[in-house]
């Protein structure tokens, strides 16, 4: 029997097991929420490449999850897993009103999503959420996309995606805020510099120790904090204890989602250290949060307020004490994007126009 509701599918590499998974993914999942929150008529359909065992479908906040089971394949087993994926696309679009499917990443997700779509007759769309902006993404020679079919984060990945690919992104909408996810406000803020985000070399949080290190000479009693987890753990901890830090910097370790947003409402200042980065949700939820945010890089093309652009790690120490040193500086929570909007903009593309709650 045939669903008559209108059906979007999202193609994802991942999505979270179960409603208490909430560090998987944690951007998109509050955009699938909302878009569940913002448009109840619609039913979503997730088809996750790369978790969990492949046809133990389960629901995610009556939201259809279907695992295509992916991950750390053979060849011949990724050859299974996408011939798996096709027949559960034939199907759904056999038995469900399909308005056109949306892949996270311009990865195997999108190449598949792409050649279905084509096949079928249907829209579909590719958001552009990181690293897949970079050269050394292989898919984009397979897929071929047209500058209407990309959605990217930022304007600096839009940038980045068509200095790379030659292809520019027609639509930007970044991954906005759920702020029903915070808590209320702390009544101090004890934590002078937070750093959050996977412990590897591109987040280069050895910048972050360096940098502490030099404000622990006019702030001996910094009180810092990183949290995540990674290969370089080690190196950094060892970093830690070679700078005797161990009294201003803690390692906390991955953190749910409540607790590292209460974190941020509990500082004053959210470091980013990364090299690269779209638009980071982090940040954004950092300044939601009411902390200062300091980066390397300018997301968007417009100014957010609260968040600093620095060139090296000279100008990260002199904003940072600037900040730390000024009696007036303003907490309030700021709001760039909100994930509402964003959910709205997506479904904008597919000409969804379902009264919004």
């Amino acid at each position: 029997m045939i669903d008559k509701r209108k059906t979007l599918v999202i193609l994802s590499p991942g999505f979270p097991q179960n409603e208490a998974d909430t560090s998987c993914l944690p951007a998109q999942q509050s955009f699938v929420k909302s878009l569940k929150n913002n448009f109840p008529s619609l039913k979503i359909i997730v088809l996750s490449f790369q978790y969990h065992l492949p046809g133990t479908i389960y629901t995610w906040y009556d939201i259809e999850v279907i695992p295509v089971g992916g991950r750390d394949k053979t060849k011949l087993q990724s050859v299974w897993a996408w011939s798996f994926a096709w027949k559960k696309l034939k199907q759904l679009n056999r038995n469900n009103d399909i308005i056109g499917l949306f892949s996270f990443w311009c990865t195997e997700c999108a190449l598949l999503g792409k050649y279905f779509a084509g096949r079928n007759g249907l829209r579909h769309f590719i958001w552009i959420l990181g690293k897949d902006a970079q050269k050394n993404n292989q898919y984009v020679r397979w897929l071929r996309p047209e500058a209407q079919d990309l959605v990217a984060i930022s304007d600096f990945l839009a940038k980045e995606f068509h200095r790379n690919h030659l292809v520019k992104p027609q639509h930007i909408i970044p991954n906005g805020i759920d702020t029903a996810q915070y808590a209320a406000v702390p009544e101090e803020r004890d934590i002078e510099i937070l750093g959050a985000g996977s412990l590897i070399d591109l987040k280069q949080y050895e910048v972050f120790i360096e940098v502490v290190s030099e404000l622990r000479k006019k702030l001996p009693l910094i009180n810092t904090m990183i949290c995540g987890e990674g290969p370089e753990k080690n190196n950094l901890q060892s970093l830690i204890s070679k700078l005797q830090l161990e009294k201003n910097i803690l390692l906390e370790g991955k953190k749910d989602r409540p607790e590292l947003l209460w974190l941020m409402q509990r500082s004053r200042i959210f470091l980013n250290t990364s090299l690269h980065e779209g638009c980071s949700s982090l940040c954004l939820e950092a300044l939601y949060a009411g902390a200062s945010v300091i980066s390397f890089f300018k997301p968007m093309a417009a100014w957010i307020k609260h968040w600093h652009i620095v060139n090296n790690k000279e100008e990260m120490v002199e904003r940072i004490l600037e900040i730390l040193n000024d009696p007036d500086i303003d907490y309030r929570p700021v709001l760039p994007y909100s994930v509402s909007d964003s959910a709205r903009a997506v479904m904008k593309l597919f000409d969804y126009d379902e009264k919004v709650v």
